[in-house]
């Protein structure tokens, strides 16, 4: 068979992507639809998405076996290549993101916990950086935080210590100073556990 050397043909194999290119952007797209799994249902409407790719994403969310799973990976994945994936990244992008800084907010505060109960120095530090702060409050909080601590510590040895409601106050109390009231009913679950 003999070879074409028509030169616009070639040029128009040039602008195609390739094979193992078209692979790893369909493999791309099922990553960012395993992504959009994660998202709660209010942020996965709000991007406005086909009727058709929303069910596949939670009726994948519901399938529970390896085999069905994969499947309907595989189905979202090939439904995301007929839509618009900026905007389902944007939104990934940003939750991800904003769980991040949350984890950051609570580390930060958890730090500053146990410093201001570590240390007297520490208070000062604290009060320099937000002089709007309750001062009586918090000194109140540590002080009791402290005891509890003390107290706690004498119990048997390798025990798990409970901490007290002064410590979990203290910890509250210090989280909305670093990133304002997260209001909520459930504040208690984002303490991390000591």
């Amino acid at each position: 068979m003999p070879l074409n050397d028509d030169p616009l043909d070639t040029d128009a194999a040039a602008d195609r992507p390739s094979k193992t290119a078209q692979k790893k952007a369909m493999h791309e797209l099922q990553a960012l639809g395993e992504a959009l799994m994660t998202l709660p249902d209010d942020r996965i409407d709000a991007i406005g998405l086909d009727e058709s790719l929303r069910e596949a994403v939670r009726t994948a969310q519901r399938t529970r076996s390896f085999e069905g799973r994969r499947r309907q990976m595989q189905y979202l994945g090939k439904l995301m290549r007929k839509a618009d994936a900026e905007p389902i990244r944007e939104a990934v992008a940003a939750f991800q993101l904003g769980h991040a800084k949350d984890a950051l907010a609570l580390h930060e505060a958890e730090r500053w916990r146990a410093e201001l109960i570590a240390d007297d120095a520490a208070l000062t530090r604290w009060l320099a950086q937000h002089p709007d702060g309750d001062a009586q409050q918090l000194r109140s909080l540590v002080r009791s935080a402290r005891k509890d601590a003390a107290a706690g510590g004498a119990g048997l040895p390798g025990a798990a210590v409970r901490q007290g409601r002064a410590h979990r106050e203290l910890f509250r109390l210090l989280r909305a100073a670093l990133n304002g009231p997260a209001g909520g009913p459930g504040e208690d679950e984002d303490e991390p556990n000591d």
